[in-house]
């Protein structure tokens, strides 16, 4: 446990105190130009204080981050338009249904490429072009298209969120799918498996490793998704909408917050499926 905590802690405090330094770097400016307006001289550690205090920085210190978290999550109801609690649980929402689409999507087109030489030939440079085009250009026009046909509200943003989740899933299945070698295989044929016990029997069982990492990205990128499907859309609630409204006003404390409950939000549902790895793959006596 010591061996483990000591290198995260070491790169916790690192990360924080940079944070720290660049808070005063980007906010000094601001600092000195009020003390000029107001005819006094700054000394250094007033200056460092004012870059650590100020209502709109340009970069936030991380314990005025960690103020409006606690005030947005611990002292506001979580039905409040306000609690970022609220607000996680809509992108959070999104997310889940785009990652479950994601995941059904790309699972069946890896059997589809693995089993078929025309999908693997015509299916799978569009899988991999799919992903050349900006999710931001995507996005509008998902929503455009879908608003146009009468489709609003959740399903456009677990759409994006598909977009982005389903890539990896198609290449961590098809590679694992692919993982069996020639002898596996050869001894499959001579118990007379068809295709169907091969798959089920070996190919499955030894995809498992590969999904569950495909899993953890695509979980990380369906969260993104379903942020980046909250911007065009003008919504009013998610951690995009958070994102948006800071933007329009410049708080830049409340972005920051939003950004940091995004990560937190992301950390957790990637934990999960990790748990979940470990629990699968013990049964199944793979080693982890």
């Amino acid at each position: 446990m010591r061996q483990s905590l000591i290198p995260v802690l070491t790169v916790v405090v690192a990360i924080i105190t940079l944070w720290y330094a660049a808070a005063v770097w980007l906010n000094a400016p601001w600092a000195y130009d009020k003390a000029q307006r107001a005819g006094v001289e700054l000394s250094v550690s007033d200056m460092v204080v004012d870059t650590w205090s100020q209502k709109k920085p340009k970069l936030p210190a991380p314990h005025q981050v960690t103020r409006e978290i606690w005030k947005t999550t611990v002292k506001k109801k979580i039905t409040s338009k306000r609690s970022l609690i609220y607000h996680s649980w809509i992108t959070l929402s999104a997310t889940l249904l785009g990652f479950a689409l994601g995941t059904a999507l790309g699972i069946s087109l890896a059997v589809g490429i693995v089993y078929n030489r025309t999908m693997d030939m015509s299916v799978m440079p569009w899988v991999i072009t799919s992903q050349t085009i900006p999710i931001l250009a995507v996005a509008p026009m998902i929503i455009v298209v879908l608003n146009a046909v009468g489709i609003q509200g959740l399903l456009p943003k677990a759409i994006i969120s598909m977009y982005l989740s389903f890539f990896p899933v198609v290449v961590g299945v098809v590679k694992g799918l692919r993982s069996p070698d020639h002898m596996q295989l050869d001894q499959m044929r001579t118990w007379h498996a068809s295709s169907t016990q091969t798959f089920w029997r070996l190919r499955l069982p030894s995809s498992m490793p590969y999904l569950f990492t495909s899993l953890k990205i695509a979980m990380a990128a369906a969260i993104v998704g379903a942020i980046v499907g909250e911007l065009p859309t003008g919504a009013v609630a998610g951690l995009g909408a958070r994102l948006l409204a800071g933007s329009y006003y410049g708080q830049t404390i409340q972005i920051w917050s939003a950004l940091l409950m995004a990560a937190a939000l992301a950390a957790t549902l990637v934990a999960l499926i990790g748990l979940i790895q470990r629990i699968v793959l013990k049964r199944m006596g793979m080693a982890q």
